[in-house]
Order: C-alpha cells, then sequence, then structure tokens
C-alpha cells in the first residue's frame, strides 16, 4: 500500500481524494497555486506545496514542479482526480520514469483511448457497437464528400484529440461540409494543438448513457451500472444520475457487456467510462472512453454503496477487485447536480469573486462535495464547479423532492450560481416524467428566465 499521495488537482475532486486516503491510513500531499492558497485541500491535506501562480499552465499543468513537489515531500503515488493532467499520457510517462505510481491506466491505454479515432476503431474490433462514420482521421474534405454519400444527414465532425465539445460541427447537407470540417478542424487545431477531426452519423435526440468501469492489475473488469448524462449544455454536463429512467434491465446489461468488452480489449486496470449514444430505438454507440474518475462518480457510489475513488487507489497500488462486486445490486435512485459559479440568465457567464454566505444543504439522503465556504474566494483562472449537490431515494421520485429540497435549502450568495436552473429544471414536468434527452435545455428560454 502507498505510503503518501500526492494529489495533482485542487477544489472539490481534491478533498474528495483525501477523504479516501484518510479511510485507507494514507497520507497526503495538497498542491496549490497562490490564488487556491485558503482552499479546503490545502488545509486538510497532511502536507501542502505551493507550486505556481495562479494560471494554470504556471501551477496546476506544468510537470516540472508537480513532480518537484511529489519527490520533495516523498509520495510515492499521485492521484490526478479529473481535468488538468488526468488524461496526459505524457504526465503518467513522467511519473513512471520517476518511480511514482500514477493513479490510473497505463500511459498506453491513456494514449490510445484518447485519440477518439483509434478508441473507435479499437472498439469496433472488439465486438462494440460503434457510430457509423470514417474510419480513422480524414484527410481531406472530398474524402468527407465521398462517405456522406453514404450516410443519412445530419453528421458531426469531432477532434480526434477533443472533449467538452470542442473541435465539433454539426452538418446538415453536402453543401455545408466544406466550411464546417475547415471550422472545426482550426477549433480543434487552437484547442488542443491537433487539428485531426474524424466524422459521424449525427442523432438528434440521443441519450447520453455512461458505464462506469472499474479493473485492476489481474486482468479483472467489472462494469457497475449506467448513469444518464442527458441534462447537458453545449455537451457540457449539468445533471447526471443512476439508473437511467430509460434504461430497461436487458439494455442495461447488453450495454455492461459492451463496456467490459472494450474495456478488456485495452487491458484496462483503473477507474474509467465507457460512454454511449442511446438513440429513440433503443441502439446503443460508443462515442467515447475516459480514462479517469468522473465529475459524476458519487452517483454511481450511492446507488451501490461503494467508494470508488478507494477502489480506484486498492488497484494502482496491486489489489484484486473484491469478488463481491460482481454481483452488486443497484439500490434506489441517486440524482447529482453540477453547481457552478454561472449566470445560467446572462449566457453562463463565469461568476468568479468573493461568496458572502454560504450554507450547505443537509437531511436524509443529501450529498455534497464541495471546497467552497463563505468569504471563499473563487479564482477566475479554473472550472467554475464550486459544488456537487447528490441525493439519494428508494426510487427517482423520492431523490427528485430531496434534490428540490437541498437545492432550495443550499445557501450561496456574493456570487452567481446555476442553482435556480437547477430547481427550474427540477420542477419541470417532462423531466420528473423522464421525457428529456440531450436537446432537453433548449426548451428553456434562459434570458426570460421564465420557462416556454
Amino acid at each position: 500500500m502507498f505510503n503518501r499521495i500526492l494529489i495533482a488537482n485542487r477544489g472539490e475532486i481534491a478533498l474528495r481524494i483525501i477523504r479516501a486516503c484518510k479511510e485507507l491510513n494514507i497520507e497526503t500531499v495538497a498542491v496549490y497555486s497562490e490564488a487556491d492558497a485558503e482552499s479546503l485541500h490545502v488545509r486538510f491535506a497532511d502536507q501542502a506545496v505551493c507550486i505556481g501562480p495562479g494560471p494554470s499552465h504556471q501551477s496546476y499543468l506544468n510537470i516540472p514542479q508537480l513532480i518537484s513537489a511529489a519527490e520533495i515531500t516523498n509520495a510515492d503515488a499521485v492521484h490526478p482526480g479529473y481535468g488538468f493532467l488526468a488524461e496526459s499520457a505524457h504526465f503518467a510517462e513522467i511519473c513512471e520514469s520517476c518511480d511514482i505510481q500514477f493513479i490510473g491506466p497505463t500511459p498506453q491505454t491513456i494514449l490510445r483511448m484518447g485519440d477518439k479515432a483509434f478508441a473507435k476503431e479499437t472498439m469496433k474490433k472488439a465486438g462494440v457497437p460503434v457510430i457509423p462514420g470514417s474510419d480513422g482521421i480524414i484527410k481531406d474534405v472530398r474524402q468527407v464528400e465521398r462517405l456522406a454519400q453514404g450516410i443519412e444527414f445530419p453528421i458531426i465532425f469531432k477532434a480526434s484529440a477533443g472533449g467538452g465539445g470542442r473541435g465539433m460541427r454539426v452538418v446538415r447537407s453536402i453543401s455545408e461540409i466544406r466550411n464546417a470540417a475547415e471550422m472545426a478542424m482550426a477549433e480543434a487545431k487552437a484547442a488542443f494543438n491537433n487539428a485531426d477531426i474524424y466524422m459521424e452519423k449525427y442523432f438528434e435526440n440521443p441519450h447520453h448513457i455512461e458505464i462506469q468501469i472499474l479493473g485492476d492489475n489481474h486482468g479483472n473488469v467489472l462494469s457497475l451500472g449506467e448513469r444518464d448524462c442527458s441534462i447537458q449544455r453545449k455537451h457540457q454536463k449539468l445533471i447526471e444520475e443512476s439508473p437511467s429512467p430509460v434504461v430497461t434491465p436487458e439494455l442495461r446489461q447488453a450495454m455492461c457487456d459492451a463496456a467490459i468488452l472494450g474495456a478488456q480489449s485495452v487491458q484496462y486496470n483503473s477507474a474509467g467510462t465507457i460512454e454511449f449514444l442511446l438513440d429513440k430505438d433503443g441502439h446503443f454507440y460508443f462515442m467515447e472512453m475516459n480514462t479517469r474518475i468522473q465529475v459524476e462518480h458519487p452517483v454511481t457510489e450511492k446507488v451501490l454503496g461503494i467508494d470508488l475513488i478507494k477502489h480506484q487507489i486498492l488497484s494502482a497500488a496491486g489489489e484484486k477487485l473484491p469478488k463481491k462486486m460482481k454481483k452488486y445490486k443497484l439500490r434506489g435512485h441517486a440524482i447529482e447536480c453540477r453547481i457552478n459559479a454561472e449566470d445560467p440568465f446572462q449566457g453562463f457567464r463565469p461568476s468568479p469573486g468573493v461568496i458572502t454566505s454560504f450554507h450547505n444543504p443537509g437531511g436524509p439522503g443529501v450529498r455534497v462535495d464541495t471546497h467552497a465556504y463563505a468569504q471563499y474566494k473563487i479564482p477566475p483562472y479554473y472550472d467554475s464547479l464550486i459544488a456537487k449537490v447528490i441525493t439519494h431515494g428508494k426510487d427517482r421520485n423520492e431523490a427528485i423532492v430531496r434534490m428540490i429540497r437541498a437545492l432550495e435549502e443550499f445557501v450561496v450568495e456574493g456570487v452567481a450560481t446555476t442553482i435556480p436552473l437547477h430547481l427550474r429544471i427540477f420542477h419541470d414536468e417532462n423531466f420528473q416524467n423522464g421525457i428529456f434527452d440531450t436537446r432537453f435545455l433548449e426548451s428553456f428560454d434562459l434570458k426570460a428566465q421564465v420557462y416556454t
């Protein structure tokens, strides 16, 4: 087992990892930028090291500083959390070369699954259903025009190295192809320093379903049920739940079996997810694999009664997954809301600044993961997530009722947040009845602040 883990991240996920380490009797090292000196993860870690100024490239993305912090504190492992360097094969390789255990999959797996076109081909060979589209990277626009002849419009261009909705362009007719491809390439180059794109069939009203995967270094891979992540804005998730209201037991089994095939094909040995699109006819297709812990992992923890971070650490330390996990049963329903410091009625404009008043909700079935508190200053440099509210109930209706109660109790003053938008969603009749897809938020008139 590890003696000391450096957490190469910040905010609520860093605090979440610290808590798991404390339960495993592992010491922790927090790293922080000058802008994060007063964050709770700094206070509750056993040691803390400042790694640079506020901007990410000078601190949390500064690999030499992170490795130096690990070496001077004698950390024998690094947990990257999510975001920043969590899916950096380069960072994982450097950790490996410095004899520091990277808590995550191997650099080779990260590299292979990080290339979306290569990942798609890998899954196809493993027998996982994939979205119709180009075989690999698109070389030129003429190639796309030929391919598009055999696929029903609309289609979508995606950045091969991408994520978060960047480098994507939807095309509804052949006349739009050239311009859309050029724009997707330019955006991909700017965002990821890699202009490679690929093409897929675009589904108008799908559900976004992801399967939680957990592997170890002994060849064991488990699938731990699904999460529905369809409530999103510009491919950024806002609400996640488990189980999905549209997934039947038979479909769940089929998706979990496919996810295991995909994970086994790359010898996956950590926590991760296989993400699928589910069409209106109940057909699912591989979209991508995330080779890290997800923001929304708590909903799976609540319905299964497990600690995914602890199992991720134990797997990295060489332990086998417990056999009893193969016989998991979903217990009730869980939902998560991402509370961001953004104004949803002003184009989701970020709202950094000082939180003047802060009160966490509580009561039965409510969990809050946060690093924020009254007088905490939200820096302008990072993701705007300040808290995750997770509710659990005996069924979906109770989880929704508890979420409404929790959101109404949650007090965050001094900055704008997404709480009012979440309340509108949870009061919406269609959402309450499980009638939604990835375009659900388009039915809200966010400028008028009135539901239409």
